[in-house]
């Protein structure tokens, strides 16, 4: 007691500035809790987004998301008899991502965790079918953006053909996997997308560096992306290397994979971290 009284004597305080503390707290990363806060309001947000908003985003992220099979193909091309070509080309698989995220586009795997939090919050008919509405829309548009890219890169031209080759020869990896193996590997994908989405409120300025790192870890992994490898699966489908049946089947599998790891494991768990504290919180604003 007496050397607290003696500092206050000398002016000085044992707490440190309030500016201080504005400065600390505005430098400090974002707690858990805030970052559930964020992203379940860009999921009510995108949940309360009209049909016509919905669709036109999707498609465009469709098309968007399209570079990146574009930028492997152009890399494959370009470092074909390099000894590291896969380790290079695979950081094209990146730019479609960043392209989508950063341009704010309607991209369902990111929908598999923004969308979630608030039907986790909130369990109800009405919105589990505003959830089922935003990803049966966001999904199509999607596939409907990538069918597009791969018809003006085939029929079109839009595709120097030194780089259409290259595309090609990255998309039939993707289509001798058997549907099991295009399964197990879209949930890590699925997971790591989720993780961007959460990572995104703290990252700021780093986001772009957010984006690439996890995204050339799902190309490098061998990972499966449903949008992604849409565009792989529509290159070949019109090209008549593959058939409907097959491409279908592996589409639904790759979809399953994506749910499973962004819905199923990252949403839930990223939900139930912090479901106590959100209960808490609502405890102490009722109580004033």
């Amino acid at each position: 007691m007496a050397e607290r009284n003696q500092a206050e004597d000398h002016g000085t305080s044992l707490d440190a500035p309030v500016e201080d503390k504005e400065d600390a707290a505005e430098n400090h990363g974002l707690s858990a809790v805030s970052v559930y806060i964020v992203v379940h309001e860009e999921g009510m947000d995108e949940l309360r987004r009209p049909v016509k908003s919905l669709w036109w985003s999707g498609v465009a992220a469709g098309i968007a998301i399209s570079a990146s099979v574009l930028a492997e193909g152009i890399l494959h091309s370009i470092f074909e008899d390099h000894p590291y070509r896969p380790a290079i080309e695979n950081l094209g698989y990146t730019v479609g991502f960043v392209l989508v995220i950063l341009g704010r586009l309607q991209l369902f795997t990111e929908n598999t965790i923004t969308a979630i939090l608030p039907l986790l919050s909130r369990p109800s008919r009405d919105m589990l079918w505003c959830t089922a509405r935003l990803w049966t829309i966001v999904f199509f548009a999607n596939m409907v953006g990538t069918l597009s890219a791969a018809i003006m890169t085939l029929w079109i031209g839009t595709v120097p053909p030194d780089y259409v080759e290259g595309m090609m020869a990255i998309s039939a990896h993707y289509a001798e996997l058997g549907v099991w193996d295009v399964f197990v590997r879209g949930t890590p994908a699925g997971f790591f997308v989720a993780a961007i989405v959460w990572m995104l409120p703290s990252a700021r300025a780093s986001s772009i560096f957010v984006i690439m790192m996890f995204t050339y870890l799902i190309a490098m992994g061998d990972f499966t992306h449903v949008i992604a490898g849409s565009t792989e699966l529509f290159l070949l489908l019109l090209d008549g290397q593959i058939g409907v049946s097959h491409a279908l089947s592996l589409l639904v599998a790759t979809l399953l994979g994506n749910i499973l790891g962004g819905t199923g494991l990252f949403a839930v768990l990223a939900y139930g971290q912090v479901a106590d504290e959100m209960d808490d919180e609502a405890q102490r604003a009722d109580r004033r």
